[in-house]
C-alpha cells in the first residue's frame, strides 16, 4: 500500500504575510511591519495591495502626506471595486488641503457604499472648508441619518453658525445633547451659543451639566468663570480659575480674564501683571491690549494706556470704545488736538 500524503493548503504568494503584517501594524512596532512588507513586496513584484495599503497608512503616520496618497492611488488601480482604497486617496487629499478633489473621490467611494457614515460625514466637512455651506449641510444630515455621530453634530452646527444661522445651530445642538446628554463638549457649545445670545439661565444650566461630568473642562470653567465675574462675584470666579489654571497654564483668556477679576476688586497691579502674561501668550489679541490699556488709565499712567490702546486700535480699527479710551489718554497728556481726532473717530464709529 503506497504512502498517503496530504497537502496542506498554501496561502498564495501575494496575501502570505499579510496577518503578520498586520499584527505589527496593530501593536505599532512600524519598523518591522516595514521590513516584512519590503520583503513581500519584492516577492510580489510589488503587487500585493495589503502591503501597499499598510506601507502607505505608516507613511502617513509619519507626516509624508504626498507618497503615502501615491500608494493609495496604487492600491486604487489595484482594486477599483474598494471603496476602501477611494476613502484613504480622498482623505490623503484632504490633508494636502485639495477639497474639491478629495471631494470628487469621496462621490466614487459612496457610489460603491451608499451607507458609509464616514464618506458622507467626511464629504461634509470638505464642502465645510470649500464654505458651500449648502452641500455641507446636506451630506452631515445624510451622515446623521446613517449614525448618530456626535462629530457629525459639532460639524453640523459649525456649518449653521458659520452661516450666520444661530437658531439652527442651537436647534442641532440641543438634538446632539438629547442624543449624548453626557458629552461635555456639546454641552460647553451650546452654554456659550446661550452666552453669546444673553440667555444666562440657560448657558449657566448646561455650562453647569458640562462641569458635573468633567470638573476640569477648561472652557466650561472660563464661560462660567466669566458670567460671574460680568455678575461682580469676582472671588467666586477666581476659585473657577484656580482650577482652569492646573489644565492650562499657558491660556491667555485666562489670564485675561483674571487680570480683569483683580482689576474689579482694584488691585491693579495684580491686574497688569496677569494681563501682561496674556499679552506675552498672545501678543495680536485686542481684547488683552484693551484690557491693558483701561486699567492703565485707571491707574493714571497714561503714556503707557496710549500705548496699548493705540496697539489695540491697529488690530481692531472699527470700535469706538477703544478711539474714546485713546481719547482720554491724549486729553491727560495734553495733546488736544489728537485728542479731538480720537473723539471724532470714537462718534463717527458709534453714533
Amino acid at each position: 500500500m503506497s504512502d498517503q500524503r496530504l497537502a496542506t493548503p498554501e496561502l498564495p504568494i501575494v496575501e502570505r504575510r499579510n496577518w503578520l503584517i498586520h499584527q505589527h501594524y496593530i501593536r505599532k512596532d512600524y519598523d518591522t511591519c516595514k521590513a516584512i512588507i519590503k520583503e513581500q513586496l519584492q516577492e510580489t513584484n510589488g503587487m500585493c495591495e495589503y502591503a501597499i495599503y499598510v506601507q502607505a497608512l505608516i507613511l502617513r503616520l509619519e507626516g509624508k502626506i504626498q507618497q503615502s496618497l501615491e500608494l493609495f492611488q496604487s492600491c486604487a488601480i489595484l482594486n477599483p471595486s474598494s471603496a476602501d482604497n477611494l476613502k484613504q486617496v480622498a482623505r490623503s487629499l484632504f490633508l494636502l488641503g485639495k477639497h474639491k478633489a478629495a471631494i470628487e473621490f469621496y462621490h466614487e467611494a459612496a457610489r460603491l457604499n451608499e451607507k458609509d457614515w464616514e464618506i458622507s460625514h467626511n464629504m461634509g466637512v470638505c464642502y465645510f472648508f470649500i464654505k458651500d455651506f449648502k452641500n455641507a449641510e446636506e451630506h452631515l444630515n445624510i451622515a446623521l441619518q446613517i449614525n448618530k455621530h456626535n462629530k457629525s453634530f459639532m460639524m453640523l452646527g459649525k456649518v449653521h453658525l458659520l452661516a450666520g444661522e444661530t437658531d439652527k445651530a442651537i436647534e442641532v445642538y440641543k438634538k446632539a445633547v438629547e442624543f449624548c446628554p453626557e458629552n461635555t463638549e456639546l454641552l460647553t457649545t451650546l452654554g456659550l451659543l446661550f452666552l453669546q445670545l444673553g440667555k444666562y439661565q440657560k448657558a449657566f444650566e448646561h455650562l453647569g451639566n458640562a462641569l458635573t461630568f468633567d470638573p476640569n473642562n477648561y472652557k466650561a470653567i472660563l464661560a462660567a468663570g466669566s458670567m460671574m465675574q460680568t455678575h461682580g462675584d469676582f472671588d467666586v470666579a477666581m476659585n473657577k480659575y484656580r482650577v482652569a489654571a492646573c489644565a492650562v497654564p499657558e491660556s491667555p483668556p485666562l489670564w485675561n480674564n483674571i487680570g480683569m477679576c483683580f482689576f474689579g476688586k482694584k488691585k491693579y497691579v495684580a491686574a497688569i501683571s496677569c494681563l501682561k502674561r496674556a499679552h506675552y501668550l498672545s501678543p495680536f489679541d485686542w481684547k488683552v491690549l484693551y484690557n491693558l490699556g483701561l486699567v492703565h488709565l485707571t491707574m493714571q499712567q497714561y503714556a503707557s494706556a496710549f500705548h496699548f490702546l493705540s496697539a489695540a486700535i491697529n488690530l481692531n480699527p472699527r470700535m469706538g470704545e477703544l478711539y474714546m479710551l485713546l481719547a482720554v489718554a491724549l486729553t491727560n497728556l495734553e495733546d488736544v488736538e489728537n485728542a479731538t481726532r480720537a473723539y471724532e473717530q470714537a462718534v463717527t464709529l458709534d453714533e
